[in-house]
Protein backbone atom coordinates (compact mmCIF):
# COMPACT_ATOMS: atom_id res chain seq x y z
CA UNK A 1 0.00 0.00 0.00
CA UNK A 2 1.15 3.53 -0.81
CA UNK A 3 -0.76 6.63 0.25
CA UNK A 4 -3.71 6.67 3.17
CA UNK A 5 -5.99 3.69 2.60
CA UNK A 6 -8.16 5.25 5.28
CA UNK A 7 -10.94 8.29 3.46
CA UNK A 8 -13.60 9.84 3.94
CA UNK A 9 -15.91 10.52 1.09
CA UNK A 10 -17.79 13.51 -0.16
CA UNK A 11 -20.40 11.76 1.33
CA UNK A 12 -19.07 12.06 4.74
CA UNK A 13 -18.66 8.16 4.62
CA UNK A 14 -15.54 6.46 5.62
CA UNK A 15 -13.78 3.65 3.40
CA UNK A 16 -10.77 1.53 3.71
CA UNK A 17 -9.38 -0.03 0.46
CA UNK A 18 -6.53 -3.37 1.05
CA UNK A 19 -4.89 -5.42 -1.53
CA UNK A 20 -6.30 -9.39 -0.81
CA UNK A 21 -4.50 -11.72 -3.41
CA UNK A 22 -4.96 -11.08 -7.18
CA UNK A 23 -7.80 -7.85 -6.18
CA UNK A 24 -7.84 -4.68 -4.22
CA UNK A 25 -11.04 -5.00 -1.51
CA UNK A 26 -13.25 -1.73 -0.42
CA UNK A 27 -15.29 -1.59 2.93
CA UNK A 28 -17.49 1.43 3.48
CA UNK A 29 -19.60 2.74 6.31
CA UNK A 30 -23.45 2.22 5.48
CA UNK A 31 -23.81 5.96 7.03
CA UNK A 32 -21.50 8.47 8.57
CA UNK A 33 -20.79 6.53 11.56
CA UNK A 34 -23.03 3.55 11.08
CA UNK A 35 -22.25 0.10 10.11
CA UNK A 36 -20.12 -0.75 7.54
CA UNK A 37 -20.66 -3.07 4.53
CA UNK A 38 -18.53 -6.29 3.66
CA UNK A 39 -15.73 -6.24 1.87
CA UNK A 40 -16.34 -6.09 -2.18
CA UNK A 41 -14.17 -6.25 -5.44
CA UNK A 42 -12.48 -3.14 -6.59
CA UNK A 43 -12.94 -2.21 -10.23
CA UNK A 44 -13.73 -5.32 -11.90
CA UNK A 45 -12.43 -9.03 -12.35
CA UNK A 46 -8.93 -7.24 -13.84
CA UNK A 47 -6.03 -9.46 -12.23
CA UNK A 48 -3.55 -7.73 -10.30
CA UNK A 49 -0.16 -7.24 -8.62
CA UNK A 50 -0.39 -7.29 -4.98
CA UNK A 51 0.31 -3.49 -4.87
CA UNK A 52 -2.31 -0.64 -4.29
CA UNK A 53 -1.26 3.07 -4.88
CA UNK A 54 -4.68 5.40 -3.03
CA UNK A 55 -4.90 9.46 -3.74
CA UNK A 56 -7.53 11.50 -2.73
CA UNK A 57 -9.21 15.00 -4.24
CA UNK A 58 -10.83 17.81 -2.40
CA UNK A 59 -13.64 16.89 -4.56
CA UNK A 60 -13.55 13.36 -2.14
CA UNK A 61 -12.80 11.20 -4.92
CA UNK A 62 -10.71 8.38 -4.20
CA UNK A 63 -7.97 7.24 -7.20
CA UNK A 64 -6.70 3.82 -7.24
CA UNK A 65 -3.48 2.50 -9.01
CA UNK A 66 -2.20 -0.65 -9.69
CA UNK A 67 -0.07 -3.18 -11.91
CA UNK A 68 -1.38 -5.94 -14.13
CA UNK A 69 0.13 -8.75 -15.71
CA UNK A 70 0.10 -8.38 -19.28
CA UNK A 71 2.32 -11.36 -20.92
CA UNK A 72 5.08 -13.56 -19.78
CA UNK A 73 7.16 -11.09 -17.65
CA UNK A 74 5.47 -8.26 -18.44
CA UNK A 75 3.48 -5.47 -16.80
CA UNK A 76 1.59 -2.57 -17.16
CA UNK A 77 -0.24 0.29 -14.64
CA UNK A 78 -3.63 0.43 -14.23
CA UNK A 79 -6.33 3.42 -12.93
CA UNK A 80 -9.70 3.06 -11.34
CA UNK A 81 -11.62 5.82 -9.80
CA UNK A 82 -14.30 5.71 -6.73
CA UNK A 83 -16.86 8.10 -6.70
CA UNK A 84 -18.43 7.67 -3.23
CA UNK A 85 -17.72 4.88 -1.28
CA UNK A 86 -20.96 3.30 -1.47
CA UNK A 87 -21.15 2.88 -5.20
CA UNK A 88 -19.04 0.79 -7.26
CA UNK A 89 -15.92 2.14 -8.70
CA UNK A 90 -14.73 2.47 -12.04
CA UNK A 91 -13.24 -0.79 -13.66
CA UNK A 92 -9.86 -0.78 -13.88
CA UNK A 93 -8.01 1.11 -17.21
CA UNK A 94 -5.37 0.82 -18.53
CA UNK A 95 -2.67 3.62 -18.26
CA UNK A 96 0.51 1.98 -19.89
CA UNK A 97 4.13 1.56 -18.85
CA UNK A 98 6.91 4.22 -18.48
CA UNK A 99 8.88 2.93 -20.70
CA UNK A 100 6.25 1.52 -23.36
CA UNK A 101 6.69 -2.17 -22.23
CA UNK A 102 8.43 -4.48 -19.36
CA UNK A 103 7.89 -5.74 -15.68
CA UNK A 104 6.98 -3.69 -12.48
CA UNK A 105 9.30 -0.99 -12.00
CA UNK A 106 8.37 -0.02 -8.72
CA UNK A 107 5.47 1.19 -6.22
CA UNK A 108 3.12 3.74 -7.63
CA UNK A 109 2.35 6.91 -5.75
CA UNK A 110 -0.65 9.15 -6.14
CA UNK A 111 -1.51 12.60 -6.02
CA UNK A 112 -4.77 14.75 -7.12
CA UNK A 113 -4.35 18.44 -7.65
CA UNK A 114 -7.27 20.98 -7.49
CA UNK A 115 -8.41 20.44 -10.76
CA UNK A 116 -9.38 16.86 -9.58
CA UNK A 117 -6.58 15.31 -12.44
CA UNK A 118 -4.68 12.39 -11.12
CA UNK A 119 -0.94 12.80 -10.99
CA UNK A 120 0.43 9.04 -10.89
CA UNK A 121 4.71 8.72 -10.39
CA UNK A 122 6.30 5.41 -10.46
CA UNK A 123 10.35 4.78 -10.30
CA UNK A 124 11.30 4.10 -13.72
CA UNK A 125 13.90 1.36 -14.99
CA UNK A 126 16.93 4.32 -14.90
CA UNK A 127 16.58 4.91 -11.76
CA UNK A 128 14.57 8.09 -11.88
CA UNK A 129 10.99 8.88 -11.58
CA UNK A 130 8.32 8.84 -14.12
CA UNK A 131 5.15 10.82 -14.08
CA UNK A 132 1.90 10.06 -15.81
CA UNK A 133 -0.73 12.99 -15.24
CA UNK A 134 -4.82 12.79 -16.59
CA UNK A 135 -5.82 15.89 -18.69
CA UNK A 136 -8.81 18.51 -17.26
CA UNK A 137 -11.10 17.17 -20.31
CA UNK A 138 -10.26 13.36 -19.49
CA UNK A 139 -7.65 11.47 -20.70
CA UNK A 140 -3.59 11.09 -19.85
CA UNK A 141 -1.38 13.09 -21.70
CA UNK A 142 1.78 11.93 -22.09
CA UNK A 143 4.53 10.01 -20.01
CA UNK A 144 6.97 12.90 -18.27
CA UNK A 145 10.38 11.29 -17.45
CA UNK A 146 11.32 13.34 -13.89
CA UNK A 147 15.27 13.95 -13.24
CA UNK A 148 16.37 11.85 -10.22
CA UNK A 149 18.75 8.98 -9.77
CA UNK A 150 19.35 6.05 -7.39
CA UNK A 151 15.51 6.12 -6.48
CA UNK A 152 14.48 4.01 -4.90
CA UNK A 153 11.07 2.21 -4.41
CA UNK A 154 9.96 4.58 -2.02
CA UNK A 155 7.72 7.31 -3.18
CA UNK A 156 5.51 9.29 -1.26
CA UNK A 157 3.02 12.23 -3.04
CA UNK A 158 1.08 15.05 -1.62
CA UNK A 159 -0.92 17.70 -2.49
CA UNK A 160 -0.37 21.14 -0.78
CA UNK A 161 -3.23 23.41 0.41
CA UNK A 162 -2.27 25.40 -2.96
CA UNK A 163 -3.68 22.49 -5.11
CA UNK A 164 -0.26 22.27 -6.62
CA UNK A 165 1.11 18.69 -6.52
CA UNK A 166 4.84 17.62 -4.88
CA UNK A 167 6.79 14.25 -4.51
CA UNK A 168 9.31 13.03 -1.90
CA UNK A 169 11.24 10.10 -3.07
CA UNK A 170 14.32 8.18 -0.81
CA UNK A 171 17.33 7.86 -2.27
CA UNK A 172 20.82 6.44 -0.34
CA UNK A 173 21.63 9.01 2.20
CA UNK A 174 19.14 11.46 1.88
CA UNK A 175 15.63 12.46 -0.01
CA UNK A 176 14.64 14.49 -3.26
CA UNK A 177 11.88 16.78 -3.43
CA UNK A 178 9.60 17.67 -6.66
CA UNK A 179 7.08 20.38 -6.81
CA UNK A 180 4.85 22.26 -9.49
CA UNK A 181 5.38 25.72 -9.99
CA UNK A 182 1.87 26.07 -10.99
CA UNK A 183 -1.05 23.85 -11.85
CA UNK A 184 -0.91 21.43 -14.94
CA UNK A 185 3.41 22.75 -15.09
CA UNK A 186 5.92 19.81 -14.82
CA UNK A 187 6.69 19.06 -11.01
CA UNK A 188 10.68 20.25 -10.72
CA UNK A 189 13.31 18.40 -8.69
CA UNK A 190 13.62 21.32 -6.22
CA UNK A 191 15.78 20.19 -3.58
CA UNK A 192 17.78 17.13 -2.40
CA UNK A 193 18.20 16.53 1.73
CA UNK A 194 21.42 14.96 2.91
CA UNK A 195 20.14 12.51 5.59
CA UNK A 196 20.44 8.51 6.58
CA UNK A 197 16.58 7.99 5.74
CA UNK A 198 15.71 4.48 6.67
CA UNK A 199 13.53 2.73 3.61
CA UNK A 200 9.93 2.64 3.34
CA UNK A 201 9.00 5.11 6.16
CA UNK A 202 8.26 8.61 4.34
CA UNK A 203 4.81 10.47 4.61
CA UNK A 204 4.27 13.58 3.42
CA UNK A 205 1.69 15.95 5.09
CA UNK A 206 0.39 19.51 4.01
CA UNK A 207 1.10 21.44 6.83
CA UNK A 208 0.53 25.46 5.56
CA UNK A 209 -0.65 26.94 3.14
CA UNK A 210 2.46 26.76 1.02
CA UNK A 211 4.43 24.15 2.61
CA UNK A 212 4.23 20.53 2.78
CA UNK A 213 6.21 18.38 5.60
CA UNK A 214 7.67 15.11 4.95
CA UNK A 215 7.99 12.42 7.80
CA UNK A 216 10.88 10.13 8.05
CA UNK A 217 12.83 7.62 10.46
CA UNK A 218 16.42 8.08 10.15
CA UNK A 219 19.19 5.14 10.69
CA UNK A 220 19.67 5.71 14.21
CA UNK A 221 15.43 5.46 14.96
CA UNK A 222 14.70 8.64 15.33
CA UNK A 223 11.43 10.30 13.99
CA UNK A 224 12.29 13.14 11.54
CA UNK A 225 10.53 16.05 9.92
CA UNK A 226 11.88 18.16 6.99
CA UNK A 227 9.91 20.83 5.32
CA UNK A 228 12.27 22.20 1.87
CA UNK A 229 13.62 25.27 2.69
CA UNK A 230 14.47 24.23 6.03
CA UNK A 231 16.83 21.71 7.86
CA UNK A 232 15.13 18.61 9.61
CA UNK A 233 13.89 18.21 12.75
CA UNK A 234 13.65 15.71 14.92
CA UNK A 235 10.13 15.10 17.13
CA UNK A 236 11.20 12.04 19.03
CA UNK A 237 12.24 8.12 18.99
CA UNK A 238 10.43 6.23 16.30
CA UNK A 239 7.64 3.88 18.13
CA UNK A 240 8.43 1.04 15.52
CA UNK A 241 9.52 0.12 12.06
CA UNK A 242 7.18 1.41 9.40
CA UNK A 243 6.04 4.44 8.51
CA UNK A 244 3.87 6.70 10.29
CA UNK A 245 1.01 8.28 9.48
CA UNK A 246 -0.41 11.65 10.47
CA UNK A 247 -3.51 13.89 10.43
CA UNK A 248 -4.03 17.57 10.83
CA UNK A 249 -6.29 18.31 13.61
CA UNK A 250 -8.31 20.59 16.60
CA UNK A 251 -6.83 19.86 19.60
CA UNK A 252 -8.15 22.01 22.44
CA UNK A 253 -8.47 25.26 20.07
CA UNK A 254 -4.82 24.52 18.38
CA UNK A 255 -3.88 23.66 14.66
CA UNK A 256 -2.30 19.91 15.67
CA UNK A 257 -0.31 17.52 13.60
CA UNK A 258 -1.21 13.87 14.69
CA UNK A 259 1.15 11.11 14.46
CA UNK A 260 0.36 7.10 14.41
CA UNK A 261 2.52 4.33 14.25
CA UNK A 262 2.32 0.61 14.99
CA UNK A 263 5.34 0.45 17.53
CA UNK A 264 7.19 -2.06 18.54
CA UNK A 265 5.43 -3.81 21.35
CA UNK A 266 2.39 -4.45 18.74
CA UNK A 267 0.16 -1.61 19.62
CA UNK A 268 -0.75 1.94 17.81
CA UNK A 269 1.30 4.72 19.50
CA UNK A 270 0.13 8.05 19.14
CA UNK A 271 1.77 11.79 19.50
CA UNK A 272 0.67 15.31 18.61
CA UNK A 273 2.47 18.14 18.46
CA UNK A 274 1.38 22.21 17.07
CA UNK A 275 1.78 21.85 13.78
CA UNK A 276 4.78 23.04 12.26
CA UNK A 277 6.27 23.35 15.32
CA UNK A 278 8.34 20.55 15.90
CA UNK A 279 10.27 22.28 18.81
CA UNK A 280 7.89 22.06 21.22
CA UNK A 281 8.49 18.39 21.33
CA UNK A 282 6.39 15.03 21.12
CA UNK A 283 5.94 11.84 23.20
CA UNK A 284 4.15 8.74 22.34
CA UNK A 285 0.73 7.04 23.89
CA UNK A 286 -0.11 3.65 22.89
CA UNK A 287 -3.62 2.43 22.63
CA UNK A 288 -5.24 -0.74 21.41
CA UNK A 289 -4.57 -4.50 21.27
CA UNK A 290 -1.28 -5.67 20.43
CA UNK A 291 -1.54 -6.21 16.72
CA UNK A 292 0.01 -8.74 13.99
CA UNK A 293 3.48 -8.01 12.68
CA UNK A 294 1.87 -6.91 9.49
CA UNK A 295 -0.32 -4.22 11.08
CA UNK A 296 -0.68 -0.80 9.56
CA UNK A 297 -2.12 2.44 10.51
CA UNK A 298 -4.05 5.25 8.81
CA UNK A 299 -5.58 8.38 10.33
CA UNK A 300 -8.83 10.29 8.99
CA UNK A 301 -10.93 12.94 10.29
CA UNK A 302 -15.04 11.78 10.13
CA UNK A 303 -17.74 14.36 8.55
CA UNK A 304 -17.37 16.03 12.02
CA UNK A 305 -13.93 16.26 12.20
CA UNK A 306 -13.40 14.13 14.53
CA UNK A 307 -10.28 12.05 14.33
CA UNK A 308 -10.47 8.14 12.97
CA UNK A 309 -8.09 5.64 13.41
CA UNK A 310 -7.97 2.45 11.59
CA UNK A 311 -5.22 -0.62 11.58
CA UNK A 312 -5.63 -3.10 9.02
CA UNK A 313 -3.48 -6.76 8.85
CA UNK A 314 -3.38 -7.53 5.46
CA UNK A 315 -2.64 -11.88 6.65
CA UNK A 316 -5.79 -11.51 8.97
CA UNK A 317 -7.71 -9.25 7.13
CA UNK A 318 -8.79 -7.87 10.65
CA UNK A 319 -9.87 -4.11 10.74
CA UNK A 320 -9.86 -2.07 14.08
CA UNK A 321 -11.15 1.45 14.17
CA UNK A 322 -11.12 3.81 17.04
CA UNK A 323 -12.50 7.31 17.44
CA UNK A 324 -11.87 10.18 19.28
CA UNK A 325 -13.96 11.11 22.28
CA UNK A 326 -15.94 14.15 22.52
CA UNK A 327 -13.56 15.61 25.52
CA UNK A 328 -10.38 17.80 25.87
CA UNK A 329 -7.31 16.24 24.76
CA UNK A 330 -6.66 13.35 22.63
CA UNK A 331 -9.02 10.32 24.34
CA UNK A 332 -10.39 7.67 22.11
CA UNK A 333 -13.06 5.24 22.35
CA UNK A 334 -12.49 1.49 22.88
CA UNK A 335 -11.33 0.07 19.53
CA UNK A 336 -13.69 -1.86 17.71
CA UNK A 337 -13.53 -4.55 14.81
CA UNK A 338 -15.37 -4.05 11.69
Amino acid sequence: MNGDWLLRGRDGRLSVYQVSGEAVLCRAERGPGGPWSAPRKVGGEQRLHPVLAVGQGTDGYAHLVSWRPTAKGESGLVHSTHFRPHLAALDWHPIGHPHKKGDRTGTPAVAVDAQGRAHVFVPDAEGGVSLLAQKTKGGWEPWRHLKGSEVRDDLTAVTGESGLVELYAAVPGGILHWRQQEPGAEPVLQETLQAPVRPGTLYALATSADRTTVFYTDTGGDLCAWRPGSEPAVLLPAAGHGPVSAVRCELDGHDCTLLAQRSSSGRVAFAAYPTELESAGAWWTESGPRLPLDARVSLAADEDGRVVAATLSPSTGQLLLTRRKDEPGLALEAWQPV
